[in-house]
């Protein structure tokens, strides 16, 4: 049989959710939910999983511990048959575990640790022939929230001509800001910011403004995702909106993580850009329909 050869790389962040869906008061000091379970997820690993369930075999390069979590992470990624080569699994890492409460119309709250920090972690980059895009999966969070550290790995990707994506994180246990990177902007082909994430990162409220005041940064596309309602994108020669699917929510969990998937899979098959944006609204309609992120 012949070795597939790999078309995505996709760096960032694997961890372990712990989803509580449903979660009411039940008596002093005790709540009841319709359902915890135990799931994988983190950017990188949910987008692996979803590019290697479209057809493009996916590289995944992140940090895990030795732990039962981390194994958790690698036998996910395995089941579906990503490259897990780029994952080094160190005794000195903690494999993060994260707790989300999910309420009943899907809507999500996270709680993190210092975990997510993953001290001692830096990722490293190769490019072979072949690979048509690199994505940095958790831009802002560790292994992605040190400016020399994405500095070198966008400069590396595109040395080797590869497409540069970046999806997005709100910065927690360390602050990296857009102009801490603003020499390799330019050289960033698409960037995924959430609503949320948008307006922390320029101050504005409405959607094309804020992928607009993104694209001036010198970003070269900038697809804003908005759940519910779709995404609003702002390219160097379109802009425009696309609406969601109208599917009945369950979980949330792993749709932006999904449509960015859903969205490369149309890059490295060509497609346009309405083309790609079309292919992530269906892989995050699919995932809100379901509990986890993949």
């Amino acid at each position: 049989m012949t070795e597939k050869s790999v078309k995505v790389i996709c760096i960032g962040q694997a961890l372990v959710d712990c989803i509580v869906r449903g979660k009411e008061p039940y008596r002093e000091n005790v709540d009841i939910a319709e359902e915890i379970i135990l799931n994988t997820g983190g950017d990188a690993l949910n987008e692996s999983c979803v590019l290697e369930t479209l057809g493009c075999h996916t590289k995944l390069i992140c940090g895990v511990g030795q732990d039962p979590a981390g194994d958790l992470v690698l036998k996910k990624a395995r089941s579906h048959g990503v490259d897990v080569s780029g994952v080094v699994q160190s005794e000195r890492l903690t494999t993060p575990i994260a707790s989300l409460t999910v309420d009943k119309n899907g809507g999500r709250r996270s709680c993190n640790s210092r975990a997510t920090m993953l001290d001692g972690f830096l990722p490293e980059l190769e490019v072979p022939d072949g690979v048509r895009v690199v994505s940095l999966a958790s831009l802002f969070r560790a292994p992605l929230d040190r400016k020399d550290t994405v500095i070198r790995l966008v400069r590396k990707a595109k040395e080797a001509g590869a497409v540069v994506c970046a999806d997005t994180k709100i910065p927690t246990f360390r602050q990296m800001s857009l102009f801490d990177l603003s020499e390799i902007l330019p050289v960033i082909d698409y960037l995924f910011p959430n609503e949320k994430e948008a307006q922390y990162l320029t101050g504005k409220k409405d959607y094309m403004e804020m992928a607009e005041e993104l694209c001036r940064r010198g970003i070269q596309n900038v697809i804003v995702k908005t759940g519910s309602e779709g995404c609003t994108v702002c390219g160097r020669t379109k802009r425009f909106h696309m609406p969601a699917e109208k599917v009945e929510a369950v979980d949330s969990t792993g749709a932006g993580d999904s449509f960015v998937a859903g969205f490369i899979s149309g890059i490295v098959a060509g497609d346009s850009l309405e083309g790609c944006c079309s292919c992530g609204i269906r892989c995050a309609a699919d995932c809100v329909q379901r509990m986890g992120a993949v």
